[in-house]
């Protein structure tokens, strides 16, 4: 099987993933694909923090700003999408570079998770919530437990939403939810990928980052832009930047707390970004604070790793 190699760059937001995308996609020959699950929406460039046409410097950029705000977007319908794109792009002859902070887009795409359609049933699904306040946290996930162990080991007793559809799809299916996870890695990756994640060593130098970005994000019209999606409803109404300003504009909070919210709140999701992209040992991290030349190393890290793309 001839794979496709694939350079995939992750980290938290405001890191430097933009600008490293870009370099590697100059040096390469490569494009760009996206893996932000709010950038692929259109109507917020500014809270998103869309790559401005004078940062992509000339590179083709994909799956950005293609979906209507009110769109929901699944992440089935992300691999989907970004499978063909970048067979588009490795078959014109071009390096596709993956680029994004989302890591349910990037895991789910490079291995090759396969989506199922799976059944629900609402009335067993409110049985076992019945049950579940009957019954108490401890004796649902007791009840997992019994049927499948390692489902019970990774899941608390306090997530219950996680408990309550484990045990709904294993009397629908007879079958666990270890062993759906399991089938949905069935079939091979066809990547030859090599995944750079780019940070900071001293978080605080990246919570200054982050705060700094949403000042000037402020600057550059962020209001205005999420006033105009006030009454939007879809896929794109969870965006940071728009959720916290919609608070001020029904009154709810000032201006000035609105902002402090959304500099926390940013500062929290990034937190969330390296919880998820630090338990994949795949991941070569390059600390920017602790590098004179984020591009030479991230050279350096596709030179060893022998891929394709350097060859």
């Amino acid at each position: 099987m001839n794979m496709i190699p694939l350079v995939c760059v992750v980290g938290p937001t405001a890191s430097g993933k933009t600008s490293l995308g870009v370099g590697l996609a100059k040096h390469l020959g490569g494009e760009v694909v996206g893996a932000d699950s709010m950038q692929i929406y259109r109507s917020m460039p500014i809270a998103s923090a869309v790559p401005t046409m004078e940062e992509r410097q000339g590179v083709p950029h994909h799956l950005i700003e293609v979906l209507d705000f009110s769109v929901n977007f699944s992440v089935a319908d992300y691999v989907e999408a970004a499978h063909k794109k970048i067979e588009e792009i490795y078959s014109s002859g071009k390096q596709p570079i993956l680029v994004g902070g989302t890591g349910l887009y990037v895991n789910s795409l490079v291995d090759n998770i396969q989506f199922v359609s799976e059944p629900t049933d609402f009335e067993l699904r409110k049985r076992l919530q019945a049950e579940l306040q009957q019954q108490g946290e401890e004796y649902m996930h007791a009840r997992l437990k019994a049927i499948d162990e390692a489902a019970a080991a990774r899941l608390h007793p306090n997530n219950t939403r996680r408990i309550i559809r484990a045990l709904e799809l294993f009397e629908l299916t007879g079958k666990t939810i270890t062993q759906l996870e399991a089938e949905s890695r069935s079939v091979p990756s066809p990547y030859d990928a090599v995944m750079i994640g780019i940070t900071f060593e001293n978080r605080e130098l990246l919570y200054e980052r982050i705060r700094r970005r949403v000042d000037l994000m402020l600057e550059n019209g962020l209001i205005k832009e999420a006033e105009a999606t006030l009454n939007l409803k879809g896929g794109g109404v969870q965006a940071i930047g728009h959720k916290e300003l919609h608070k001020y504009f029904r009154g709810e909070l000032t201006l000035e707390e609105a902002v402090e919210l959304l500099k926390r709140e940013s500062c929290h999701y990034a937190k969330r970004q390296l919880t998820w992209f630090k338990k994949d040992t795949r991941i070569n991290w390059i600390y920017a604070d602790k590098t004179d030349d984020v591009l030479s190393e991230a050279k350096r890290i596709l030179k060893e790793a022998g891929n394709q793309s350097e060859r």
